[in-house]
């Protein structure tokens, strides 16, 4: 099949069935760079101005601890050599990948794929419909090789089984309704690994996981570099994608270079064809130098989340307070640079549908209104250094952080969040934390901290099912640093989980963003960003704007070989 190179577009629908309604699975359009390329190992060259070969030299921030799990360093790896069930368009339209079409009962609780055929694993086990189900119910079960740390919040709840009812034909039934389970299942962490490699145990998968994807995971060099080889029989990508076929590199050099000088200046010298994560103070420059591509995370922003289970946030007052005494604007704006603006709700991203915008202005700084409520909540004395006391306890707010989730340029705004607030009696006290022993539980015990900085990306308000499930039946919500435990908005996001009507849905996830703003159990700080700067030559290289923003290198090619 061939498309012009004018844009084309295609229809996928679902069929429909006695047992469901028939479903729009996506409308998307694809800009044609070449003839859909065939499976097989040599690669064809494709047409027009694409060329293939190289070895795209990225230069990325973070190393994570696996090359795949719960963190969204670790989706941005998996999102290079596994395929997901399906996929969801920048608009937010779930698309097909995997799955060709799907249909959903009229109860909303049984979900039926046709999964695409002739797909294998890189390791030559078929990817059919079993090896999807061992995957999803992998995900849910108590096997700590299996277990997916972020599918299993999501899903736990709804969940009642995966099964193959045909070899390319999926059945996912649910004990109730769960609206957003397309979202889940279009993030990369949900990323479908082969059965047979999982077997190995998960440290050797951690080492070397075996997807279906474009790339294929050669070598990782812990503190260099992994390397990415081309899968040369790939022909599953998804509808978001720029071509079918192989992917037109070679491979990937994916580089750990954690100074943002040392990563900025290697594209700037020509050791790296594409970087994460501009920094700040090099901002303008990029744009001036360098094709730049930014998309802005849905899910939380990057928030301070205030310990509401003890003294001195266990009390509303003293959060607002806390909230009103820092210039949190002129904090993020003196640190970034103005490349990163201030968010002012804590609940919701600013990328994310169903967010309020007149909510990014909350608390903004109010010194006096801070002292106010202060001494509304009984903080009216103060020691010799000007820390406010109360029945004899200074109030002292501990700031456990990590570079794992703030940026090298964000720990400045910590500082100026720390001498704003002493003005209003605040003994902040700031605990830095290496990635290892933050992941470990260093200074995230439950006497350690009076605040935590932490994101969590998702494509929208069905985070809120992971930051704010109550801790029930003796288990504790670990993914809620606040502790803050508030049935009546329980029961709200519950009731948007459920509903399938747009309107309404959205409605139900605002009245819960407006109840978690003017609560204050999570502070609004900034928004996480996904940042690239890549050189001239190395083209259609894109972020998935569907889901969190990984970078995706699978369309990319260089316009001139070297």
């Amino acid at each position: 099949m061939s498309l012009s190179n004018a844009q084309s577009s295609r229809r996928f629908t679902c069929q429909s069935n006695h047992r469901g309604r028939k479903v729009v699975a996506g409308l998307f359009v694809l800009q044609s760079l070449s003839q859909f390329a065939p499976s097989g190992h040599a690669q064809e060259a494709p047409a027009g101005n694409v060329k293939p070969g190289g070895v795209i030299r990225y230069g990325h921030f973070q190393e994570p601890p696996c090359l795949f799990g719960g963190w969204v360093q670790q989706w941005y790896l998996q999102r290079q050599y596994s395929d997901n069930l399906v996929a969801r368009s920048e608009n937010g339209e779930i698309v097909p990948w995997l799955a060709e079409s799907w249909t959903i009962s009229d109860d909303k609780k049984v979900y039926t794929f046709e999964i695409k055929p002739n797909v294998k694993f890189t390791d030559g086990t078929p990817l059919d419909a079993q090896a999807i189900a061992d995957n999803i119910n992998g995900w849910l079960s108590n096997d700590p090789d299996l277990r997916n740390p972020t599918a299993a919040p999501y899903l736990s709840d709804s969940f009642e089984s995966a099964r193959a009812i045909a070899p390319l034909r999926l059945q996912i039934k649910l004990k109730v309704p769960f609206q957003p389970l397309l979202n889940v299942f279009a993030q990369s962490s949900q990323g479908i690994l082969s059965p047979s490699a999982l077997k190995r145990g998960l440290a050797v998968n951690c080492e070397n996981p075996v997807g279906s994807g474009p790339f294929i995971v050669d070598k990782w060099r812990h503190g260099q570099e992994v390397t990415f080889r081309r899968n040369p029989d790939y022909n599953s990508a998804p509808a978001t994608a720029k071509h079918q076929g192989p992917a037109y590199v070679d491979g990937i050099s994916w580089k750990f270079l954690p100074d943002q000088t040392v990563r900025y200046g290697s594209l700037i010298t020509g050791e790296t064809d594409a970087i994460y994560d501009i920094p700040a103070v090099a901002w303008k420059d990029a744009n001036s130098r360098f094709p730049v591509l930014r998309h802005l995370t849905g899910g939380t922003p990057l928030r301070l989340a205030l310990y509401t289970a003890r003294p001195p946030f266990d009390d509303v007052l003293v959060r607002k307070a806390f909230a009103y005494s820092t210039n949190r604007k002129a904090a993020v704006d003196t640190s970034f640079l103005g490349s990163l603006p201030f968010e002012g709700n804590g609940a919701l991203s600013q990328s994310s549908p169903e967010y309020l915008h007149e909510l990014g202005r909350s608390y903004a700084y109010d010194i006096r209104k801070a002292n106010q409520l202060l001494d509304q909540a009984g903080w009216t004395e103060r020691n010799p250094s000007g820390v406010r006391v109360k029945n004899g306890n200074p109030l002292i707010v501990r700031i456990s952080y990590s570079n794992a989730f703030l940026k090298p340029d964000g720990e400045q705004a910590l500082q100026v969040i720390q001498q704003q607030a002493r003005a209003a009696g605040f003994d902040v006290r700031l605990q830095p934390t290496n990635p290892a022993d933050f992941f470990a539980g260093k200074n995230l015990g439950p006497d350690d901290y009076e605040v935590v900085l932490l994101y969590w990306v998702a494509p929208g308000a069905e985070i809120f099912r992971i930051s704010w499930k109550p801790d029930q039946n003796g288990e504790s919500n670990r993914f809620n640093p606040s502790r803050y435990q508030d049935l009546t908005l329980w029961d709200v996001i519950q009731k948007a989980e459920q509903n399938f009507n747009g309107a309404e849905r959205t409605d139900l996830y605002q009245q819960a963003e407006r109840r978690i703003v003017d609560e204050a159990p999570v502070i609004g700080l900034t928004v996480l960003d996904v940042t690239l700067a890549t050189k001239p030559n190395l083209k259609d290289v894109w972020l998935d704007r569907g889901s969190v923003g990984e970078p995706v290198f699978y369309d990319a090619h260089f316009d001139d070989k070297k």
